[in-house]
């Protein structure tokens, strides 16, 4: 008993264990302040000041108090809004209902299946329903430019960082000049945005004697608008035949005048990437490869067992910054746009600068851009959910 009792300061006193505990604490919490005050300073202010500057008509200077009315005119009727949120709270309760019960094989499971499976039906004909509705009564060109933003990204992403794998993987290689090949692959990330923007300009002129027309020449194909064409590239394809359809602007796809300006990006950012693989590359310990040659493992097998799940937090680490950048693209698809390419070029933080600078309705740029930043968000989470279970940090 005498023992046990002095396992406990007196009452009314601090124990030496507790007062280190604390003072450990305080000094954590010193050496982070600095950053939160940098982080609340120029992160998230600049954040609530733009929500504030949504709520209110703001031209140049302060106007009437709006409320929501800035978002209601972006997204729609509030009606279909809370449809749209309906249904995908549905898909979520529903997803979540299934990934719950799939190692339950009871008959209550098998009925909560059969109601996740309902519920994900429901759930996603009020969403889709609720986003046509949003599309009719909202501000179409917003919607629009989110789904140039999709298109942007769709075909930048998966190329980007496939390429970017693929040139890691061949320099990594015991080749010679390895070192100068990282170099120039490096370079275009590092030239001046509005330089390299404008020599692309000149590589997609619609002229014939453009560097893109004459390149696509020898595959006898006549020469192209690029960066002055608004059709999406399935019409075009389509028209090659001799095919002359109107899919819509979504079943039309990208337009060519949009594919331009992608090639531009995997020119610029295929290197950066290269550089970052590699970097995870040279962290996966060769005794596990020389352990799976013994046992036979072809190079296929080496690259699918080992290299993939070794490089996973890389890869998850170059989709969230590649997601990101691709939604906030802005300086080079301006210098790039031509105004003959009628808006197929124009992404999201395009639409927002055009409506601050040009329309300076600070007010309704600002809710767009707050819209922006929820959907980025959104991405950002769904990454994070996903990598729980996919990247594999050894």
């Amino acid at each position: 008993m005498a023992q046990q009792s002095t396992a406990y300061a007196p009452k009314g006193r601090i124990s030496g264990a507790r007062k280190r505990a604390i003072r450990e604490a305080l000094t954590g919490y010193l050496f982070i302040t600095p950053a939160t005050v940098l982080l609340t300073v120029f992160g998230l202010f600049p954040l609530f000041y733009a929500f504030y500057i949504s709520l209110h008509r703001w031209r140049i200077k302060k106007g009437a108090f709006l409320g929501l009315k800035n978002y209601t005119k972006a997204l729609g009727d509030p009606m279909d809004i809370l449809w749209f949120a309906v249904g995908v709270a549905l898909l979520v309760i529903s997803w979540y209902l299934w990934k719950s019960m799939t190692k339950e094989q009871r008959i209550w499971a098998m009925l909560l299946k059969f109601l996740a499976a309902i519920l994900f039906i429901a759930g996603a004909w009020g969403a889709f329903t609720g986003l046509g509705k949003m599309i009719e009564s909202g501000d179409r060109q917003m919607f629009e430019s989110f789904m140039i933003t999709i298109f942007y990204a769709v075909g930048v992403v998966p190329a980007q960082l496939g390429g970017a794998l693929l040139l890691a993987v061949m320099l990594y290689q015991n080749i010679k000049g390895k070192d100068w090949f990282r170099m120039v692959y490096f370079m275009p990330y590092v030239t001046i945005t509005v330089a390299s923007a404008g020599v692309f300009r000149a590589i997609f002129s619609r002229r014939p004697e453009a560097i893109a027309n004459q390149i696509i020449s020898f595959f006898g194909i006549p020469p192209q608008k690029w960066l002055q064409e608004p059709h999406g590239i399935w019409e075009l394809f389509l028209g090659h035949f001799g095919i002359q359809a109107d899919l819509g602007f979504v079943l039309a796809g990208p337009s060519l005048a949009l594919i331009s300006i992608m090639l531009y990006n995997l020119w610029v950012f295929v290197g950066y990437d290269t550089v970052i693989f590699l970097a995870g590359l040279g962290s996966i310990p060769s005794d596990l490869y020389e352990a799976a040659e013994i046992d036979g493992a072809n190079r296929w097998q080496l690259f699918r067992h080992i290299t993939l799940p070794m490089l996973s937090p890389t890869i998850y680490f170059l989709t969230v910054i590649t997601v990101m950048g691709v939604f906030k693209a802005i300086n080079h698809v301006l210098v790039m746009r031509e105004p003959a390419a009628q808006g197929t070029v124009d992404t999201a933080s395009l639409y927002i600068f055009d409506q601050f600078y040009l329309s300076t309705r600070f007010g309704y740029a600002s809710a767009v851009a707050t819209i922006l930043f929820l959907v980025i968000l959104t991405l950002t989470f769904i990454q994070n959910r996903i990598a729980q279970r996919r990247v594999f940090y050894g």
